[in-house]
């Protein structure tokens, strides 16, 4: 399905990919560090421009954050020794998942944070763990529930308001929509090949697809014009992240020189953030566009 073009992107994703040459301006890339963290990742960002993600301090510990301008501010739910921040608002509300101690590691329950700072708990009824991934502008939440493992129990979810809704296909996960919520994009794991690919829901119509050539993909998020973003891998077992518009041309996001790249985040003017593998196996976060600074 579709064609794949080996390209990197600046800010204007899919118009660079249609028309890539000679005279394309140079990709933009901004390398997202939590100050003295070991490891970033940026997973989300809104049409403001703020940034969500996770960082790994000295000591091993995960911690979410949200990025607004150059200033960067912890996020950690109360009492947990495992906390991530994965989507974030254009109204800045804060969805992600945290561990408690004692807890195993296959353990994950949903936080919804508010732009006032107050902590509120995401729980999918009748199930053990719940992540939270992606929250709407109406406030409606996407991600997963699952219980003892990740694979055969894990189910999409929407969340809208007491509204728990669940995707029949296990070891599936709802990670981004439109705004409108009648085309959301994710990832499964194919029960009869043992292969991960991504998916459309789109009116309801379940659309899986995977990167040409790819032995896996992964859809993480979708941005009102319909361009949606993930990751794969190729045959040679290198992972890059992928943009893909409407019409199913595939375009391959490469943080320079990087052995490793995952998209995870877009956001209406098409702005991209994820992570990149570099120098000594370390991990940072990446923005790929973004606005100028004035």
């Amino acid at each position: 399905m579709g064609r794949r073009k080996r390209i990197t992107l600046a800010a204007s994703l899919l118009a660079l990919a249609v028309n890539a040459g000679a005279d394309e301006p140079s990709p933009r890339f901004t390398t997202i560090d939590f100050p003295a963290s070991v490891a970033t990742t940026a997973f989300g960002i809104n049409e403001g421009g703020e940034i969500v993600g996770s960082y790994r301090d000295a000591s091993s510990r995960t911690h979410g954050f949200v990025k607004t301008g150059e200033l960067y501010r912890p996020i950690n739910y109360p009492g947990a020794i495992f906390t991530d921040a994965r989507g974030i608002s254009p109204a800045g509300e804060v969805v992600g998942s945290y561990r408690l101690p004692g807890e195993p590691t296959v353990n994950a329950h949903g936080y919804l944070l508010t732009r006032g700072g107050e902590f509120r708990p995401i729980n999918f009824p009748g199930h053990i763990n719940t992540v939270a991934q992606r929250i709407s502008p109406d406030g409606t939440v996407l991600g997963c529930y699952h219980d003892t493992d990740t694979m055969g129990t894990m189910h999409g979810i929407v969340i809208d308001g007491t509204e728990f809704v669940e995707f029949d296909m296990p070891a599936s996960m709802h990670n981004g929509a439109t705004p409108s919520g009648k085309t959301i994009v994710g990832l499964y794991t194919d029960m009869d090949t043992g292969r991960g690919r991504a998916y459309l829901l789109d009116r309801g119509e379940f659309v899986p697809f995977d990167v040409p050539g790819s032995t896996f993909t992964a859809g993480w998020d979708i941005n009102p014009a319909r361009q949606a973003i993930g990751v794969f891998q190729d045959a040679a077992g290198r992972f890059h992240g992928f943009a893909v518009d409407r019409h199913w041309n595939f375009t391959t996001i490469d943080y320079p020189s990087a052995t490793a790249t995952r998209a995870f985040g877009i956001n209406a003017d098409g702005d991209v953030v994820g992570n990149y593998v570099y120098a000594a196996n370390r991990t940072h976060g990446f923005l790929v566009g973004g606005k100028d600074e004035q």
